[in-house]
């Protein structure tokens, strides 16, 4: 709960809104933009934690045109 209230703060700080301005808006934007840009699922597994690896493939599902932009815009 820590890192969520201080990662909430500095997104607060810097003036982010809207759904993807959260922690879990971050790490989702996380997600789709490393899967996106090349980097192995597995990797982005580990680096994510997830138990199963399904669950990260996810990721690979939301990397068409529109999903690119707005982890684009979001990167920026």
């Amino acid at each position: 709960m820590t890192g969520w209230r201080a990662v909430n703060a500095v997104m607060a700080a810097a003036s982010l809104d809207g759904p993807q301005a959260s922690p879990k808006g971050l790490r989702h934007g996380f997600g789709v933009a490393t899967v996106s840009t090349g980097i192995p699922l597995n990797l982005v597994h580990k680096w994510l934690g997830h138990a199963q690896l399904t669950t990260t493939a996810i990721y690979a599902d939301a990397v068409g045109t529109k999903e690119k932009d707005i982890t684009r815009r979001m990167w920026a």
